[in-house]
């Protein structure tokens, strides 16, 4: 749905000229990871291109230079080369320095083995980034913080970061009052929620008269590990290790290189320590480490929530919630999604207007596209959860893969496991592409010879 521009009339109605926002107008973003580092960027460059002068304060009290939680936004780090070309299309140019790691491919292991799947494209590469510093222990200042980045190149845009954390934030008066811990308070035109979902912060929302409720999590699991660059090389080289193992409640789990660190993500419901110690203990992980390695050595690890669904009520009158607060897609592209929600709504608050009506029209069928794509994420999921439990089935996806990859057949199996994994399409796309009747014939040949060839095996 197109924005209108300053100048342009919107069909149908009459626009509030009260909430709208003009030249001094005050901006509060409560939050300083990607989400509200890319809404305090849009907002400020698209108020230049509209001879705006606003003022945008970004609350948030963390140090993103600092190792360790205290730095960290708690999360895998990976971003797919589609959503680097939007953002350098946007003037974004990411440093080599905040890249880690470029991924070249990813290899898929299960019991029946693994497999090594080479990227469709150049536009389908993925690379690693660090959300903090890097983990417990590493020295200051030896990795770039991707979150560090865009909380740099907000301020350079004219934000001001506020080092404080917030104790409240309400309407007053119909506008929007920020106080933080230490007594400072603040009246602004328009109010920004970009907290994540693990802060605890998000009640700060629950006084801004919206009902906003937030969304549904479950618990996941990040562990670093440092290897050295020599042990990376040669265990994990420059791909993404993927695990479709039958562990219950587990998705699936990656180990991602990033320099020195390797970073070990477990996706799934309800994770928790047995579940974490099971999967280490799975030869298909060990054989991914250096022999005699234990996860006892990893100094720095957290069981971080992410997101299953949408929140509600999250916008108003001079208020708007963006980023994983709001909505985000299933098991996948947290960044990506805080890029698109902090983008359309700045294009909303700059181009249409900061009421409920106009977040309503612009804001929130961006929101549902991404809610409604979750949709078809669960039957994606669902599908893998298949493969993991019934053997014939994994040996069909292997065969179907490794044939793929050795040149024999075109790369159907592999670009919808690519996909499902790095989350570079669409769960739709991925959803429809499994039910092309060539993708199911094969399939079912693989499935069908894998089958007879164990019945020959001694």
């Amino acid at each position: 749905m197109a924005i209108p521009r300053p100048t342009e009339s919107v069909p149908g109605r009459d626009r509030n000229p009260e909430l709208r926002l003009t030249s001094g107008s005050r901006v509060a973003v409560i939050g300083g990871g990607p989400a509200g580092s890319f809404f305090s960027y849009f907002l400020l460059t698209m108020a230049g291109q509209a001879g705006l002068d606003i003022g945008v304060d970004v609350y948030e009290p963390r140090d993103f230079s600092k190792p360790g939680q205290s730095g960290c936004n708690k999360c895998g780090g990976i971003i797919y080369s589609s959503l680097v070309q939007s953002l350098a299309t946007d003037g974004i140019s990411l440093p080599s320095s905040v890249v880690q790691q470029g991924i070249a491919g990813y290899t898929f292991h299960t019991d029946e083995g693994s497999v090594r799947i080479k990227a469709p494209s150049d536009e389908k590469r993925i690379a690693s980034v660090r959300r903090g510093a890097g983990p417990c222990g590493v020295a200051l200042n030896l990795l770039a913080s991707f979150d560090g980045f865009l909380l740099t190149l907000a301020e350079g845009k004219g934000a001001r970061v506020v080092r404080e954390r917030v104790a409240e934030a309400i309407l007053f008066e119909g506008k929007p009052r920020v106080t933080t811990k230490s007594g400072l308070s603040e009246e602004y035109d328009l109010l920004v929620g970009a907290l994540g979902v693990n802060s605890p912060d998000l009640k700060l929302f629950e006084g801004c008269g919206t009902g906003y409720t937030p969304p549904a999590t479950t618990r996941t699991h990040i562990t670093e590990i440092l290897l050295g660059n020599e042990e990376i090389e040669k265990c994990l080289g420059d791909t993404m290790h993927v695990f479709l193992l039958d562990i219950p409640r587990l998705e699936f789990a990656a180990i991602i290189p990033k320099g020195e660190y390797a970073t070990v993500c477990l996706l799934g419901k309800g994770i928790d320590q047995e579940m974490v110690d099971s999967f280490f203990r799975r030869p298909e992980v060990l054989s991914c480490f250096p022999a005699g390695w234990t996860p006892d050595s990893a100094r720095c690890r957290c069981f971080p929530f992410v997101t299953l669904g949408g929140a509600e009520g999250t916008f108003g009158d001079r208020f708007v919630m963006i980023g994983d607060c709001c909505v985000s897609r299933l098991y996948k592209d947290g960044i990506g999604s805080a890029y698109r929600t902090a983008k359309t709504a700045a294009q909303t608050a700059i181009f249409a207007g900061i009421s409920k009506r106009d977040f309503q029209e612009y804001y929130l069928p961006p929101c549902d596209a991404i809610a409604n794509d979750n949709r078809f994420g669960k039957v994606v999921f669902a599908f893998t959860n298949l493969i993991k439990k019934m053997p014939f089935l994994r040996r069909g996806v292997m065969r179907m893969t490794r044939g793929e990859q050795s040149g024999f057949a075109a790369p159907r199996m592999s670009g919808v496991l690519w996909d499902t994994f790095t989350g570079n399409e669409l769960h739709r796309n991925v959803f429809y592409r499994s039910l092309h009747p060539v993708f199911l014939a094969r399939l079912l040949h693989e499935t069908v010879m894998g089958w007879v060839f164990s019945l020959k095996s001694p």
